[in-house]
Order: C-alpha cells, then structure tokens, then sequence
C-alpha cells in the first residue's frame, strides 16, 4: 500500500531496542517510525501481514501523522530478520533455468524442498560467519514469500491471495557440507549464514507474484548474479499450490524461491565468501541486503534466531 504522509511504499521492518526485537514503519526508504510507544505497540510482524490493506493504512496514518509522531533515521538502528520467529522457512532449489543447467542438473519436474530453521538466520548489516570446518561459504540471491493468510490445498489461480509480503534473502550455503549427502539440509542451516531482509513490502505493492523484477548480487562490489525473477522455474503461485497440498501454510511462513545463476561454487575457480568481504542481495522494487562476511569467532551478538517480533 502507499501510505499518505509521504506517498512512499510501506516497508515493515524488525529492529533491536534498548534489548527487544521491536517492529515499525520504514517511509522514504530512511525514516522509521516504531510502534513502540503507541497503541499499536503490541502488533507482530505477523499481525500486520494478516490484516486487510485498509487495516494497515490506518495503523500507518495513525503512527506518522502529526506532531507526536516518532521517527529515527533508519541507519541508526540495527536491523533484524524482519520476521524473526517464522514458523517454517521452505525453499526452493534449482528453480532458475540457467541456474539448474550451470549446477548439471535438467529442468525439474518437481521443486527440490528443503528447510532452514530460525536460528540460522541474520538481519541486515549483520555478519555472515563463515564456519570454521569449510572454505565453502557461497551466495545466494533469492526472492522470500511471507505467507499473510493460512492456506492449505490451494489452486494455484488463488494462491496469490495468501501471500502477505515479498523480501529478500541471502541463503548463504556451506557447499562442501551441502553435498556430503543427497539432503542438501545440513549445508544450509550453519548458524548465522542465512541473511533476510532489510525490509518486508506488502504483496499489494508488488506484481502479481513478485514477478518481472530484477535480482542481483554483488560481491564486493562486482555484480556476480544477474537475473529476473520472471524466469524462475516454478512461480510463487506454483510453489504454494504445491506445498499446500502437502502442509498447512500459516501467516509468518517464509518461502525463499531459489536463486539464478552465477553462484560462487558453479565458476572456475569457484568463487568463496571470505572474511573482510561484503554480500549484497537486490530486488527491484524490494530493497538491498547488505552483509560483511566474517570468520567464525570473530562474530559478537546475539545468537540468531532468539529474537521475539
């Protein structure tokens, strides 16, 4: 939706405050205008996606309208996962066309699922630790689905209307432990290798599906990911019809639907994250996730996941 005081796209964001995990409005893509310290202080992430457009729009108009409202420069804050405690992370796997072909795989008849847990994950600003048992710390750009309505055995021309925001996410993959198995799990859940963020943007401001929007990566500085999330494999509207034949989807579910070619494992030489450098994930129309890469030990904080918005 596009909030009235400014005519800006409405971002939702989680941020640390004074010890707790606190949400707000992001106007203008600088100005944050917290819920802490309105009526409105008690809403989650979650809350706010399960509510109608109109909903929204009042609690917006409510908490950035006249003198008392509060605001803090975006870049004074440290971010969050802007959803911290998603009851399900589900992504996808070669689900770019090019990406299933650099990795030698053919285009799939059937997603490859697999899960990440909370803990793994980190907002933006925040480090990406690579683990000190592998050199193999690779990117991946991916669009994430954050699911506003439950859903269970939806047709894929409804599916759409589950969907409660678009974000980005970094779904930073320890590739030697990845391909120990079939199960590509334990390779995506090292702790604090996840990025998610900065922002969530309401499905209503996007295309249908996140669809026809550029993503990219750059590491330090050099785009290494180069694609359009029109030409993922199977769309978001696909991937809930699938999952939710399966599983109940709830509001806070996050699907992250895989990530295009160019990542670091598929180049000669292979391409490894390392300390000093920094990751950055772009959506068009979504917003950057920017992350400094650092070696395990070297990493101070809390331990991701155990945040409460």
């Amino acid at each position: 939706m596009t909030c009235v005081f400014c005519e800006a796209v409405l971002r939702i964001v989680t941020f640390h405050h004074e010890s707790d995990a606190c949400v707000g409005f992001v106007l203008n893509d600088r100005t944050l205008f917290p819920l802490t310290g309105t009526p409105f202080a008690q809403l989650s992430v979650t809350d706010l996606l399960e509510m109608s457009v109109r909903g929204r729009q009042d609690i917006v108009d409510a908490v950035t309208a006249g003198s008392q409202a509060v605001s803090l420069p975006l870049d004074e804050v440290q971010l969050l996962p802007p959803l911290s405690r998603p009851g399900k992370i589900i992504c996808l796997g070669l689900n770019y066309f090019d990406h299933a072909a650099e990795s030698g795989h053919e285009k799939p008849e059937y997603p490859s699922f697999f899960l990440r847990t909370a803990d793994s994950l980190i907002g933006a600003g925040q480090p990406i630790v690579r683990p000190a048992c592998s050199e193999q710390l690779d990117y991946e750009a991916e669009l994430a689905v954050i699911m506003g309505q439950r859903c269970r055995h939806a047709a894929p021309e409804e599916a759409l209307s589950y969907v409660g925001g678009y974000s980005c996410f970094n779904d930073g993959s320890i590739r030697d432990f990845q391909h120990k198995t079939s199960q590509w799990t334990i390779g995506k859940n090292f702790d604090a290798t996840g990025a998610f963020g900065p922002v969530i943007v309401t499905a209503d401001e996007m295309p249908p599906g996140a669809s026809g929007l550029k993503i990219s990566t750059r590491l330090n500085g050099k785009i290494l990911q180069q694609d359009n999330t029109a030409n993922m494999v199977f769309t978001v509207a696909e991937a809930i019809a699938m999952l939710s034949r399966c599983m109940t989807l709830f509001p806070g579910d996050v699907i992250a639907m895989g990530t295009p070619a160019g990542v670091g494992s598929a180049r000669r030489p292979p391409i490894w994250m390392r300390h000093g450098d920094t990751v950055e994930v772009a959506i068009e129309g979504i917003g950057h996730l920017r992350n400094p890469i650092c070696d395990e030990g070297e990493r101070t904080g809390q331990v991701p996941g155990r945040t409460s918005a």
